[in-house]
């Protein structure tokens, strides 16, 4: 007669229930990495999501302070006509802001490239400018003496070897510095500078001589609309004026998207980081398949003594399940808690760091999504091994004391965790920014986990099949590969996964890095000059030669251009890839000229004659024709000076990118501008090399005969680019972290999990007379081995990634970084050693007496 219900009544969940919270009394023993590892992932999911919430409500709430006022309106090359501005000043206040970039001179001849901007008097709209020592703006930028003030980061103070009070020159003009910025409330509207800020007054900017026909310069106009006015008025207002000038070409951002591109790169940083929590919950999800294994072995008395009074193996899987599911929400919960405090305690602690503003909360749908992946994850994991308790005879599970519990499990148990894994899978993939990444991911996971898996199999059956080596260690050693219950596919896995991530992480890095600076001394040049007028092209070049070293110039027309339709499509209807949609935002860059350029071959398509006289004609960068869906005979409007040209594509050219020199997406055949206002953009490269002392005399020299032109020394911007790529590489990878530390708890607790049976071998081998160091020495062979192979499929499976990452997704060319692969590898062998023998050390004190007793 059965002890659990009458002969007609199976039992159910509510019973199980019961069972499972009376198991629970006796703690979590043996499920603290299970724990540790949810805990850990869903706190990661559910922290990176507050974080990213934090910064994108702080952008939203912050909008009208960040750009400036309401709206803005921004041109390139020329200022709004007089019919615009009184157009936008019927709705609201104006000021008028103008960038500009240009070489600013201190008096002891040091030069540097810095970012000016000119503000009228109604400038701030919104916000305030602080000053250090604190000064009035409108007398910090007025003309006393002479000569007009200006207001300069500390970082141009620093380049130039000056102080508060000095003078420096800029274009034609000399200013006086009267105060450093503290802060300027609309800094982050502009993207990133190459230089350090300057801001001076629009009187002061006229004065300076820079603003030439072609200069690069833009012009925006902030409008604040009356204080209180909806999102509403704002769309009205946009609508309002796009309609009533629709060919003026300019860009229009209002306070809901101050920055759509630093709000995209939130996102897709917000997404790496989320896969990156996945990654360590599928971490531990091997660390929840160990434990529950590792449980089953620990219960297999209690599951026989069970089914002796009469319970299903259903019952008991369910009974356990639901054991198991409790603690799952037990580290969900924890995680959960983890996660919301995260944005706090950022805010709290590195609030001052963050360069945008943070609005910390807690965000319930980032919390049910990492609680989601959570239980998923444990669900997914545990099901296998817990289902393979079903059918095991009762002696089976009295009897077997070494082997563990084998066989697979029942099918329902196998489609309900195949059907929980889908969902994680399509819950990964449907709550991403980019799917084409998450899918991307999760096909590779799924190839990391079975080429481990199978890594794992071919270890044990290498190990089986080898010679039986005479030393007495290495045979042990082997023999513990392969014998039942072995740890060879949970160290494989733990220590694989993780190592994978590490490498794949280390190899980006290294080719980003080896991109911006590897190839610098044989193909980059060492200057770019901007804004040379077309009058002074000869002379400046001449100027430049005279310098000596013999140096290699090269010099093209550029003037400034706003895509405006493509195949008659407009530019914001056109349908475009990520890869893609920069060409139709904002103004670019576009030239002209009579041959193909230098680093680029015309693979379809012919050029146009030298003297060709016909109806514009445009070279197209064949990559993103191709990304455009762009082919020959295809129609390109341009906005060019307020003049919109028509040309149809000519030919298809591949551009060589990495080599730094000048190139444009698109060269036009030169009758297209006729009689347009242009400048010069030139390069400088010394072909044997050139020593930063003569760079920067160069520089000096530059800037003291022709103060209009912006020199840019091409490896002080690539160290800038390098900084930026150096501060994502060190938060990736200390976000990377997370997984490697769920992988470093994977691994201990596999470890740990197979203690019952290492110290039954230690006992049994003892007492065959076996000594301490020989056991040791066995373990250590083990462990050695284990670790070297998962290492070199580490190593191997990371490269892949990474290449894949860096050619497909970034589209940039790979180089592996071997050395920085080599000590990823070397530090997860010398780890699997070190926590082996930590273990290894604690069973070998273990006296042989207390254990026979019990066999």
């Amino acid at each position: 007669m059965s002890a659990f219900a009458p002969p007609c009544q199976k039992p159910g969940l509510g019973l199980a229930v019961r069972f499972a919270l009376r198991e629970l009394r006796a703690g979590v023993s043996g499920f603290r990495v299970f724990l540790a590892c949810l805990a850990l992932g869903v706190a990661a999911i559910a922290g990176v999501g507050g974080l990213a919430r934090g910064m994108t409500d702080g952008l939203a709430s912050e909008g009208r302070v960040l750009l400036g006022g309401d709206l803005e309106f921004e041109l390139n090359h020329q200022e709004a006509t007089p019919e615009q501005r009184a157009f936008l000043e019927s709705r609201g206040t104006v000021s008028r802001v103008a960038s500009i970039r240009a070489m600013a001179r201190g008096g002891n001849g040091e030069a540097t490239l810095s970012e000016l901007k000119a503000v009228d008097g109604a400038y701030p709209l919104v916000g305030a400018v602080e000053t250090n020592p604190p000064v009035a703006i409108e007398d910090a930028l007025s003309e006393q003496n002479g000569s007009f003030g200006v207001l300069a980061a500390p970082a141009l103070l620093d380049r130039l070897g000056i102080e508060t009070g000095a003078r420096i020159r800029i274009g034609n003009a000399e200013y006086e510095v009267r105060a450093t910025l503290a802060k300027e409330p609309d800094a982050i509207a502009g993207g990133i500078d190459f230089g350090p800020r300057i801001l001076m007054s629009d009187a002061g900017l006229a004065a300076s001589g820079l603003i030439q026909p072609g200069s690069l310069v833009e012009w925006s106009y902030r409008l604040a609309l009356p204080e209180g006015a909806s999102d509403d008025a704002i769309r009205t207002t946009r609508e309002a004026v796009s309609s009533a000038f629709p060919d003026a070409g300019w860009r229009i951002r209002d306070r809901q998207n101050v920055s759509p591109r630093l709000e995209r790169n939130i996102e897709r940083f917000t997404q790496f980081l989320t896969l990156v929590g996945l990654t360590a919950l599928m971490v531990g999800g091997v660390g929840v398949v160990n434990a529950v294994g590792g449980f089953v072995d620990r219960k297999r008395e209690t599951i026989a003594s069970l089914k002796c009074l009469g319970a299903s193996g259903g019952f008991v899987v369910l009974v356990h399940l639901v054991q198991i599911m409790a603690l799952a929400l037990v580290g969900v919960v924890i995680g959960l808690v983890l996660g919301a405090a995260m944005p706090f305690a950022v805010a709290w602690g590195l609030g001052a760091m963050i360069p945008v503003p943070f609005t910390p909360s807690v965000d319930g749908l980032n919390l049910a999504l990492g609680a989601s992946y959570g239980l998923l994850t444990a669900l997914a994991f545990a099901l296998w091994p817990l289902g393979r308790a079903h059918d095991v005879a009762v002696s089976a599970l009295f009897r077997e004391r070494i082997g563990g519990v084998k066989g697979l499990p029942r099918l329902r148990y196998r489609l309900t965790g195949a059907l929980a894994l889908t969902a994680l899978v399509a819950l990964a993939i449907a709550a991403a920014y980019d799917r084409y990444i998450a899918i991307l991911f999760v096909g590779a996971a799924a190839a990391i986990f079975l080429g481990l898996r199978l890594i794992a199999s071919l270890i044990t059956w290498a190990a089986r099949k080898l010679p039986r080596p005479r030393q007495t260690e290495l045979r042990l050693a082997l023999t513990n590969i392969h014998r039942p219950g072995a740890l060879t596919p949970s160290v494989v896995l733990s220590l694989g996964l993780g190592l994978s991530l590490m490498v794949t992480v280390v190899l980006i890095e290294g080719s980003l890095r080896r991109q911006l600076t590897g190839n610098l001394p044989e193909m980059a040049p060492s200057f770019f000059f901007l804004d040379v007028a077309n009058t002074d092209g000869d002379r400046f070049e001449t100027f430049l030669r005279e310098r000596g070293a013999d140096p290699q110039i090269e010099r093209v027309p550029m003037l400034r251009g706003r895509v405006v339709s493509l195949k008659g499509i407009a530019a914001a209807e056109y349908p475009t890839t990520p890869e893609s949609e920069w060409v139709l935002r904002g103004d670019r860059g576009i030239t002209f000229s009579s041959a193909p350029p230098e680093g680029s071959t015309v693979t379809e398509g012919s050029w146009w004659p030298a003297d060709y006289d016909g109806p514009p004609q445009v070279s197209f960068g064949a990559e993103l024709a191709r990304e455009l869906q762009l082919s020959i005979g295809d129609e390109v409007q341009v906005n060019v000076l307020g003049r919109t040209i028509t040309a149809r594509i000519a030919n298809l050219r591949d551009i060589q990118w990495e080599r730094l020199g000048i190139n444009f997406v698109m060269v036009f055949s030169p009758n297209a501008f006729r009689g347009a206002p242009y400048t010069y953009l030139a390069t400088l490269s010394y072909p044997d090399g050139a020593g930063a002392e003569q760079e920067r005399g160069l520089l000096r020299a530059v800037a003291d005969a022709f103060p209009n032109v912006t020199a840019v020394r091409v490896k002080e911007a690539l160290d800038t680019v390098n900084a930026l790529v150096g501060d994502l590489a060190l938060a990736i990878r200390s976000a990377s972290g997370v997984t490697l530390v769920s992988s470093i708890l994977v691994l201990a607790g596999a470890l740990a999990a197979g203690h019952r049976h290492r110290v039954y071998d230690a006992v049994v081998l003892k007492t065959l007379g076996a000594t301490r160091k020989r056991l040791l020495a066995a373990f250590s062979l083990e462990y050695l081995m284990l670790g070297a192979t998962t290492a070199l499929f580490g190593v191997l499976a990371g490269s892949v990634a990474a290449y894949a990452v860096v050619t497909q997704v970034m589209n940039l060319a790979f180089f592996p970084d071997i050395t920085g692969a080599a000590i990823a590898a070397f530090a997860a062998l010398l780890l699997t050693v070190f926590l082996g023998l930590v273990g290894t050390w604690r069973i070998l004190g273990e006296t042989p007496a207390r254990h026979l007793r019990n066999l």
